[in-house]
């Protein structure tokens, strides 16, 4: 039997999951918080005109906020937060709603029409009754029956269609439907040439097309089941378990995480999904927590495919603000999607009712020890001596998975001892494929604007690009954003035999337009740094962004789904802080024409410099799909870090104890060799 040895920290704690009756001000809403909303609203709006959108929580100023917590922290009882605000979408009578509830006063304070462009997010029930649409449509059963399908084994989602320079605009989908007898993949069977548009306000179909018939992609090979695949089976891995002595060394105080160094607060939106939020991490020299992180989220996630033909040019998704990162989260499955040792919460939004939807294991969270190594050195320059150092690397990850259509996005927050925050976004699930004719590359004579994956199926290219909102208050709210540039210069000492080196060129960005960067054109590296705090050497206290791979989109500037998505344009963007500007799409993103983005709000140019600023953030993917990819996608992972730049003394984790290790009890067969 092989001894297999698993480490813990034993200067941790273990795991106290506690009640608060006082909820934190920035806790996701509850059950009975959505239904309060909803009785509020009703009492205002009759329930058979009205439908919920978006039910979020109306954010405290960040003063008062951050006043609380200052006082919590100092005051032996615990102070009161301030009062629940939620903010609502809601359609009526064909108008957009933007609706204030305190629940402190069970009253609506506010009310508003939105008079602009765009729609709200799409609520579930609205999709589920477009989807359902064709199947009571006369011409739509014909073109069923003309192909010799089964209408009981077709099913239909619905696509959101843009905006392409109309003057006035209706609330519209589009309806394309897909072929699931023998397999569950049923996105690997689209019914080509085939749509509908349905009015979303009349909920009825307004325009029909079958345009023409292609062979449906077959359903041999596209199984992805466990219990429906077939032998042979492989490659074959041998199990795999993590034991916590004294069990996982995080506390969790209702919607707070202790954890090693770090405290952080986890919130959820139907909307953005998860939120980081008052992350701080703990400084052993001067024996206290400093702010790194106000609050973090996906603010929006762009994606264009490539294939400009009729059925094709319109397919843009803004998966965030069409159709809700939160709300499409996915239950995590305890021992696939998470380790043994992850602790799980769930989470809650209001449906297009008005009703709670509990969304069971939304969060994982769980230490993570996968044989890294926090530092090391081995010394052998000393005569006599070999000295050799080494520090496990421990972590902790909050995870999240959201479900949007065909995408599964796995979001993980990572929390390092040595401070470092490290955001992975892993991209699975089934590719969104077009029908054609062809069954071998050699028939290919034209653009088919992707790859061809199996007879008669294109992988369409496409591409994915998230904008994260990153409110960093790094060692407090006035902070400032500095690009330092690797330059060449010539060493100008004749009797030096060498002839250059590089150097650091600094630039503090005093506008919002000094700060719009374009990575990979130029050697970079960014930070936000306190200008009213230094080290004891001198360097001003900061956080450095280290990205992960570049992408530009790579549409035309003046391409119409370009203009919507302008905040793709750059990779880094910094805003003063403003409530109100928390969505890089804009607020209203459906069918909106890129009048409310980040491009627009930066174009005033304001002051950055020493002030409470944002940074955006877009990472992005190209994807050309490959046969890999087909029937369903190995995890695609990228991600970026933020770094401690200058903001400890020296190594914060210099002085970690290497854990103790634990044997496995002596009966443990699991990881026995044959």
């Amino acid at each position: 039997m092989t001894k297999i040895f698993i480490f813990f920290f034993i200067v941790l704690t273990t795991i106290v999951v506690e009640s608060s009756n006082q909820p934190h001000p920035l806790d996701p809403i509850t059950p009975s918080e959505i239904d309060l909303v909803r009785i509020i609203v009703l009492k205002a709006y009759p329930p058979s005109t009205l439908s919920f959108q978006y039910v979020g929580l109306d954010e405290p100023e960040k003063s008062t906020i951050l006043s609380w917590q200052s006082s919590s922290l100092n005051s032996k009882t615990k102070t009161l937060p301030p009062p629940r605000r939620f903010y609502v979408i809601a359609r009526y009578k064909k108008q957009s709603l933007e609706i204030t509830v305190d629940l402190s006063t069970r009253s609506i304070v506010e009310t508003k029409v939105y008079k602009g462009h765009g729609y709200p997010m799409l609520n579930i029930q609205e999709q589920t009754a477009a989807s359902a649409l064709p199947f009571s449509y006369g011409p739509f059963k014909e073109s069923v029956k003309k192909r010799g399908l089964n209408i009981s084994e077709v099913v239909c989602s619905d696509f959101s269609i843009g905006w392409f320079g109309e003057k006035i605009t209706k609330r519209l989908l589009k309806i394309k439907c897909y072929y699931i007898e023998g397999t569950v993949n049923l996105y690997m069977r689209p019914i080509e040439g085939v749509e509908a548009t349905v009015d979303m306000d009349e909920m009825k179909i307004v325009d029909y097309k079958d345009r023409y018939v292609v062979p449906l992609p077959k359903a041999e090979g596209t199984e992805y089941r466990a219990s429906k695949l077939k032998p042979p089976f492989g490659p074959n891995l041998k199990g795999i378990s993590l034991m916590q002595n004294g069990g996982p060394a995080f506390k969790l105080d209702g919607h707070t995480v202790s954890w090693a160094n770090w405290e952080f607060h986890i919130g959820f939106d139907i909307r953005a999904g998860p939120i980081i939020s008052l992350a701080s991490v703990y400084d052993l020299e001067m024996q206290k927590y400093r702010q790194v992180l106000y609050r973090g989220f996906i603010s929006e996630l762009f994606v264009p495919y490539q294939d400009p033909t009729e059925e094709w040019y319109y397919t843009s998704y803004f998966d965030s603000g069409e159709f809700g990162f939160g709300q499409s989260a996915s239950s995590l499955e305890p021992l696939t999607d998470c380790p043994s040792n992850a602790q799980f919460l769930d989470a809650f939004f209001a449906d297009g009712n008005g009703k709670p939807v509990n969304v069971t294991n939304a969060f994982c969270i769980f230490e993570k020890y996968a044989g890294d190594i926090m530092w090391r050195h081995t010394e052998v320059e000393i005569p006599n001596q070999v000295i050799t150092e080494v520090r496990p690397d421990v972590t902790l990850v909050v995870r999240m998975v959201s479900t949007v259509g065909n995408y599964d996005y796995i979001i993980d927050w990572e929390f390092k001892p040595s401070g470092s925050i490290n955001i992975w976004v892993g991209l699975s699930g089934i590719l969104e494929v077009k029908a054609g004719t062809y069954t071998s590359t050699d028939q290919v004579k034209e653009d088919i604007y992707g790859t061809l994956l199996a007879d008669y199926t294109i992988g369409t290219y496409h591409d994915h690009f998230l904008t994260f909102y990153l409110d960093l208050d790094i060692d407090g709210e006035h902070n400032s954003f500095v690009k330092n540039t690797l330059e060449t210069a010539r060493v100008k000492d004749r009797n030096i035999p060498r002839k250059s080196y590089w150097t650091v060129v600094s630039e503090i960005a005093k506008t919002e337009s000094d700060a719009k960067i374009k990575l990979g054109l130029k050697p970079l590296e960014l930070a936000v740094v306190n200008p009213n705090k230094k080290t004891k050497p001198g360097n001003k206290v900061g956080y450095g962004l280290i990205p992960g791979s570049v992408s530009h989109p790579l549409m035309v500037s003046d391409d119409f789904q370009q203009i919507r998505a302008a905040f793709t344009n750059y990779n880094v963007w910094v805003t003063p802080y403003n409530k109100s500007e928390k969505w890089a799409g804009g607020l209203f993103v459906d069918r909106s024409r890129g009048d409310d983005t980040i491009a627009i709000w930066t174009q005033r140019d304001r002051e950055i410099e020493n002030k409470d600023i944002v940074l955006w953030y877009t990472m992005g993917f190209h994807h050309v799909p490959s046969q890999e990819d087909f029937p369903i996608m190995p995890t695609l992972t990228s991600g970026f870090e933020l770094r401690p730049t200058n903001f400890f003394e020296r190594n914060p984790v210099l002085k970690t104890k290497s854990p103790q290790p634990v044997h496995w009890p002596n009966n443990c067969t699991s990881h026995s060799q044959p």
